[in-house]
């Protein structure tokens, strides 16, 4: 009577035998891996290299932690690290900013630099100026290709960041495709 049951069961009693050997079998490894680590480490102890790259705060000196970086990085990096693969989510005019927050002294006064481009009324609807690009990308969709177009030679006319314009030429190839 019990012969029926207990074959049915025979075969889940065997993969959980199975596993639990196999789990036994790693747990015994990580132990011996741990114990020749620290035996190793006993015969040739660590070494407390610093790289040269490395600083911490507290080896700086004391007035150079109160705050504030000890040196403010310049107009090109700031830009470069706005663009790119940070560029997603980084503000929109971030690197202006820290721009004119790195060298305010040095503002130039072309002609170009005193002709404003009119800002277009999707440009003012959707704030453009402060929208990171997947904020922008979010938005896309319910713009039609006109404003799309006004966006584009908004961007191109006044901050020319090469990701916010491949991005609206792309999204406008696409609407002119539909």
């Amino acid at each position: 009577m019990k012969l029926p049951k207990t074959i049915l069961m025979y075969p889940m009693t065997l993969a959980s035998t199975a596993a639990h050997m196999v789990m036994r079998f790693q747990q015994n490894l990580a132990e011996l891996v741990i114990k020749g680590d620290s035996t190793l480490e006993s015969i040739f102890p660590p070494k407390d290299e610093k790289p040269e790259w490395a600083t911490f705060d507290e080896d700086l000196p004391e007035d150079a932690v109160e705050g504030a970086p000890a040196t403010l990085p310049e107009a090109g990096e700031v830009e470069r690290r706005a663009e790119g693969r940070f560029a997603l989510y980084s503000v929109a005019d971030a690197h202006e900013d820290a721009s004119a927050l790195v060298k305010p002294a040095k503002r130039s006064k072309t002609p170009a630099a005193k002709t404003a481009v009119p800002e277009p009324e999707v440009a003012v609807e959707l704030d453009y100026p402060t929208l990171t690009l997947a904020q922008l990308r979010a938005r896309l969709q319910s713009l039609s290709v006109d404003e799309l177009e006004a966006l584009l030679a908004y961007e191109q006319a006044t901050k020319a960041r090469a990701p916010f314009q491949t991005l609206l030429a792309n999204r406008i190839t696409r609407a002119n495709a539909k």
